[in-house]
């Protein structure tokens, strides 16, 4: 086109002033010969000239008036070239501003597009984009924060719901546990360690569970106290977290070919700063904050539940083995008592019936341990049972030996009131007395110093006679240490079978507000609100009739404030199988409660800001089709726009040519076909090298620095250079370079005039 525009501008301007010239000067030559007589031939006009010597003048006038037709064209070209400048500018601009519009409409909000000063429609778009962005990114992140709070919120509820099901079971727990915390955290395996420490010289975590790849494993490790990472953890008391772990740390793999997780967890189990157990998470990506705040709270309940669990068994176990241990107890001592009633009828009939006497002494010797003291406590003579369980071998040990031999020296002082009293004829000792045996073991029994008198009323010697009870006694001990220790760490009461409260223990008394004298006034069924009175009347009658009860129960303070707990109801029996008393465990889950209160409450809320996010979205959706309908009706005026400026840019007679930054041809037009002997198809999306010969820039720097990507081009000014077309002519031209820039995006712009003169 711009070889058009020049043909047409340019040089049609000096051609028509030449043409001009030839025919004034025809004319001249005619009227100058016919004027003078002179014939119509080149001789005439030579003639003429001799006789006129003022055409010699007249020749040069073609020339004059071409030259006066290429100035005035060319600065007509001028004025051209600054419209067509400023139309291609324009017509940049719409191209951006549409592409910006375009992303726009796709959702592209990233999109950017820089307005100039003068360009209102461009800032108003990007004002929009900027509001739309913005909301966008708002919408999301409190999309992203609502999700992540019901995410959790349905969590606690969902193992809430798992501990409340299963803690009758604690090796089914720990598994459901941890196999839905992988599935609900994503993680990959998972390990759960209960402390074992129900021998106090060997507490050690014991896998109960563990969970890989969607499948159950098989849990039979045993890890010593303080030994790994699970005993670094329970030491510490804090979460352990690695992010880097070693191929050879976990034992469970997958046997589809799956790499072990990286990603490692492991979370105490702590209740009152006790650790009653390990978690361990594993997995091939870290967790979220939320995600970890999540297992935290998890883990809090957890513990929670396995300590209540623990207590509950231990519970369970001590009544079963303290009823089992009283009905024995009971019965060896209605078998002592029968025998001490025996024991005393063979006495009262002894100094009678010696014959008898002997008989059953003998019988006891059999079935009771047996030894005879002098009133100075000398022992005078020990039966089998005797030596055996104080561990001797013969009498001769011990006969001789004073009865403090046998008595632990802490247990001297009461003991020698006792003899004291029985030396001279006091009354009979029975009750539970403890032995020191040969290697200072304790021996414990149930004695009877009896004093054995003779005819004069005198005391002759002093009988003692006694029943072996060291293992019951150890028993009952121990189980006195566990129910205090229970006492230390549960709430613990106990009524009569009508309800009234007999005794509670510190924990019960300080979380009732209660001291023990005004709690021994209210009955079970005053500490529970009225409307969950008839309830408990209900669990109280099946107690009654030997149905334990677990569950969670409301108890009201002193002050009328509601205290959850989570509780156990047991029937004791006498040993006539008779219901003597009920015992109530209890653990305080008031926090837990009011957290569950709190998740239902947010669970609530959370579904009202869904619903006017719902709503927020739709008026949001209604903005962004009104302003969609502006941009769309704001295209069709860019696009009509921009056809009006190439069809102008069409009409142009020189040759445009608009490359990139990289020299890459964008716009080649009709005028540049024609010029270049080329094809717009095989220029367009080629290097602008294409157009010229290979030493066409060697001694132009103009040339070389407009078809070097890498060299600054010399816009601004027309320089007139020479190009070689396909069909190998040279055609002298005029080439201006101009620059658009935006943002980041130049392009550069050759307005090319043919000011060659093609001669008849």
């Amino acid at each position: 086109m711009k070889a058009k525009y020049s043909l047409k501008y340019t040089v049609q301007g000096s051609l028509l002033g030449f043409g001009t010239g030839l025919i004034l000067l025809a004319v001249a030559y005619m009227f100058g010969m016919l004027s003078n007589g002179l014939a119509l031939t080149l001789g005439g006009i030579s003639d003429l000239h001799r006789l006129i010597p003022l055409f010699y003048f007249f020749d040069f006038l073609p020339l004059a008036l071409g030259a006066v037709g290429f100035f005035v064209y060319r600065k007509v070209s001028l004025r051209i070239n600054d419209y067509e400048s400023s139309i291609q500018e324009n017509i940049h601009k719409e191209r951006k501003l549409y592409r910006f519009v375009e992303k726009l409409r796709e959702g592209d909000v990233d999109a950017e597009y820089i307005p100039d000063e003068t360009d209102a429609l461009g800032k108003a778009i990007v004002s929009l984009r900027n509001d739309i962005r913005q909301s966008r990114v708002e919408e999301e992140k409190r999309k992203k924060e609502d999700e992540q709070r019901h995410w959790a919120a349905e969590g606690m509820a969902l193992f809430g719901e798992i501990l409340r099901q299963n803690n009758d079971n604690i090796e089914e727990l720990t598994f459901q546990v941890i196999r839905n915390l992988v599935s609900y955290v994503g993680a990959n395996q998972a390990a759960f360690y209960l402390v074992d420490d129900d021998d106090e010289t060997d507490i050690h975590f014991r896998m109960t569970a563990c969970y890989a790849y969607e499948r159950r494993k098989f849990a039979n490790k045993i890890i010593p106290w303080g030994d790994g990472l699970v005993g670094a953890c329970a030491l510490e008391k804090e979460k352990i977290v690695l992010k880097k772990v070693p191929d050879s740390y976990l034992s469970i793999t997958s046997g589809l070919g799956k790499a072990n997780p990286k990603f490692l967890m492991l979370i105490p189990l702590k209740m009152n700063d006790i650790v009653h157990g390990i978690i361990e998470l594993a997995s091939f990506n870290p967790f979220e904050k939320y995600q970890e705040e999540f297992i935290d709270k998890v883990s809090e309940s957890v513990a929670t539940t396995i300590a209540t669990v623990k207590i509950n068994i231990r519970t369970a176990k001590l009544l079963r083995e303290s009823r089992e241990q009283a009905e024995e107890l009971a019965l060896k001592e209605e078998q002592m008592r029968q025998n001490m009633e025996e024991f005393q009828a063979a006495q009262e009939e002894a100094s009678r019936q010696s014959a008898k006497f002997i008989s059953f002494s003998n019988s006891v010797n059999h079935t009771m341990i047996r030894a005879d003291f002098d009133v100075d406590g000398t022992l005078l003579y020990a039966n089998t049972k005797f030596l055996q369980k104080l561990e001797y071998v013969s009498n001769s040990e011990v006969e001789g030996k004073h009865i403090s031999m046998f008595i632990n020296k802490k247990d001297r002082v009461w003991f020698d009131e006792i003899w004291n009293s029985l030396s001279k004829g006091g009354k009979h000792f029975e009750g539970d007395m403890k032995l020191l045996t040969r290697s200072g073991n304790d021996l414990w029994t149930i004695t009877t110093f009896t004093c054995v008198r003779n005819e004069a009323g005198g005391v002759d010697k002093i009988l003692f006679l006694g029943i072996d009870t060291t293992d019951q006694k150890k028993l009952s001990l121990d189980y006195e240490g566990q129910i205090a220790a229970l006492n230390r760490s549960s709430i613990k009461a106990e009524f009569t079978p009508t309800g009234d409260l007999i005794d509670a223990n510190e924990k019960f008394l300080l979380t009732l507000s209660y001291n023990l004298n005004s709690a021994k006034e209210k009955s079970i069924f005053e500490l529970v609100p009225s409307s969950e009175r008839k309830n408990v009347e209900r669990i109280w009658d099946d107690v009654i009739q030997g149905i334990p009860y677990e569950g969670q129960l409301r108890m009201l303070t002193i002050n009328g404030d509601v205290r959850w707990f989570r509780c156990t109801f047991t029937s004791v029996n006498d040993m006539y199988d008779e219901i003597a008393k009920v015992i109530i465990i209890a653990n305080d889950i008031t926090r837990e409660k009011n957290m569950e209160f709190e998740t239902q409450r947010q669970t609530e809320q959370l579904k009202q800001q869904e619903e006017q996010l719902r709503l927020n979205e739709i008026e949001l959706n209604k903005k962004l089709r009104e302003a969609k309908e502006e941009i769309r009706n704001q295209f069709k005026e860019i696009e009509k726009v921009k056809i009006r400026n190439e069809k102008t840019l069409e009409g142009f007679l020189d040759a445009i040519i608009t490359t990139d930054h990289d020299g890459v041809v964008q716009f080649f037009n009709k005028a540049a076909e024609d010029l270049f002997g080329i094809k717009r198809e095989q220029v367009i999306g080629q290097s602008v090298r294409v157009l010229f010969s290979d030493n066409a820039a060697e001694n132009d720097e103009f040339l070389d620095a407009y078809l070097d990507p890498n060299k600054k081009k010399i816009t601004g000014q027309r320089k007139e250079i020479t190009i070689l077309t396909r069909s190998g002519k040279e055609i002298p031209i005029l080439m201006l370079v101009t620059e658009a820039r935006v943002g980041r995006e130049i392009t550069y712009t050759a307005f090319i005039q043919n000011i060659s003169i093609d001669l008849f």
